[in-house]
C-alpha cells in the first residue's frame, strides 16, 4: 500500500486552468472519490496522476517518490476507464495477460498470474471466451483483472460504470470495493455519481473550478457541507436565506423569511457575524411533519404537491410564500390527512449554516 500526496498542482490548456494550486493526500489503502460537476478538475487530475498528463507546477508522489514527471508505464498503476477497452479478437486471458507481455514476464508466471486475477474477479470460468461473448457487467470485471494482474501500486478509475444499467451499477460498486480492500489497493475513483460515492467510499474531494472544495468521510460531506456548492452537489437540500442573530448555547440563532432557527456552522473556519447574511441548508429528509410546533425551528404551512412512493411520500410544503422540499418516511400526511396547516420542524444538528 502507498499514499498518494499532492502539492500545489497546477495543469493549464492554453489558456484554460484545469487545476489550481491543488493540494491532497490519498491515504494507504484508501477508496477515495474525486466528485464534481463537468469540467471541474477531476478528470484532469486523475489522469495527472497516471501521467498521461504533465502538470506546469506542483508535485505527484507515490509514497515517497516524486513521479510527476516519470512516464504512465513506469509508474506502475492500474487504470480502468469507461469504455472497457478489451480487445475484440482476443480471449479473455489473452486480453488480461497483454500488460504482462508487454512487461517481458515469464510465460509460467503469466498464466498464473492472469488465472488468479480472473478468479478474483469471478470471472475464471470464462478465460477462453471473447469480450462480445459477455454482458456489460462481466466485460468491466475482465476489464478490473487487467488492471489488477500487473500488480499496481495503486488502482485509477475513470467513471468505470457510467456505461451499465442501474442494477449492474449497484453490483459493480459493491465488487469494485470487495477487490480493492481484498488486494489493499490505495484506489482513486473519479465519478459524477453522488450514490456510488456515498455507497462505497472511504473519503471523498468535491472539486469545482480546477480546486478542491471540501475533503472527508460520505457522512461528513453529506451533514456538514462547507458551502452551498457542497451541499447542492452531494444530495437534495432546501437552502433558506437569513440574517445571523448571535450565538445561541451550541448553535446560532438565525433569522430568516419563514421565521427563527438555530442551527450548525459547517465550515468550522467560517465565524460569521452578528447581522451578516448566510443561507440555511437542510436536507429534505431532516424535516418532520406534525400537527402541532416542536419547541425549536417549527414553520407553519401546508402540503402543495406530493409524490407518494410506498416507503416515502415527497412533499412541496408552502410557508410564508417559501416552497420546501419534505420527504417522510413511511408516509402520514397524505391526501386528506394532508388538509390544514400543519407544522414542520427540524433538529437543529440538521440545520446546517453556509456563507450567503
Amino acid at each position: 500500500m502507498i499514499s498518494i500526496s499532492i502539492q500545489n498542482l497546477t495543469k493549464r490548456f492554453g489558456t484554460a486552468v484545469a487545476l489550481r494550486n491543488l493540494d491532497l493526500v490519498i491515504e494507504p489503502g484508501e477508496l477515495f472519490f474525486l466528485l464534481g460537476p463537468s469540467g471541474c478538475g477531476k478528470t484532469t487530475l486523475l489522469r495527472s496522476m497516471a501521467g498521461f498528463y504533465i502538470p506546469e507546477e506542483g508535485t505527484i508522489r507515490f509514497g515517497d517518490e516524486d513521479v510527476t514527471r516519470l512516464a504512465p508505464h513506469k509508474r506502475n498503476t492500474g487504470m480502468m476507464f469507461q469504455s472497457y477497452a478489451l480487445w475484440p479478437h482476443m480471449t479473455l486471458a489473452e486480453n488480461v495477460a497483454f500488460g504482462l507481455e508487454e512487461r517481458k514476464v515469464p510465460k509460467n508466471e503469466i498464466k498464473r498470474r492472469v488465472g488468479e486475477a480472473l478468479e478474483s474477479v469471478r470471472m475464471g470460468q470464462y478465460a477462453s471466451r471473447k469480450p462480445n461473448q459477455l454482458s456489460g457487467g462481466q466485460q468491466q470485471r475482465v476489464a478490473l483483472a487487467r488492471a489488477l494482474v500487473i500488480r499496481p501500486r495503486c488502482l485509477l478509475l475513470d467513471e468505470p460504470l457510467s456505461n451499465l444499467d442501474a442494477k449492474l451499477r449497484l453490483e459493480m460498486r459493491i465488487e469494485i470495493r470487495r477487490v480493492c480492500k481484498e488486494f489493499k489497493l490505495t484506489t482513486v475513483y473519479v465519478t459524477h455519481d453522488q450514490k456510488e460515492a456515498l455507497s462505497i467510499s472511504d473519503r471523498m474531494a468535491i472539486l469545482d473550478g480546477g480546486k478542491i472544495l471540501q475533503v472527508g468521510s460520505p457522512k461528513e460531506v453529506y451533514r456538514r457541507p462547507v458551502c452551498k456548492t457542497v451541499a447542492h452537489f452531494i444530495g437534495e437540500t432546501d437552502f433558506i436565506e437569513g440574517r445571523v442573530l448571535g450565538p445561541e448555547g451550541d448553535y446560532t440563532a438565525v433569522e430568516t423569511a419563514i421565521g427563527r432557527f438555530i442551527g450548525v456552522v459547517g465550515d468550522k473556519a467560517f465565524q460569521p457575524a452578528i447581522g451578516s447574511t448566510v443561507t440555511l441548508s437542510i436536507r429534505p429528509e431532516c424535516w418532520k411533519l406534525a400537527k402541532e410546533p416542536r419547541a425549536h425551528n417549527a414553520v407553519r404551512g401546508k402540503i402543495g404537491e406530493s409524490v407518494y412512493l410506498g416507503e416515502v411520500a415527497q412533499y412541496d410544503f408552502v410557508a410564508g410564500g417559501v416552497t420546501l422540499k419534505i420527504y417522510e418516511l413511511n408516509p402520514r400526511f397524505v391526501g386528506s390527512a394532508s388538509d390544514g396547516d400543519l407544522f414542520a420542524s427540524v433538529d437543529p444538528d440538521d440545520v446546517v449554516i453556509l456563507g450567503a
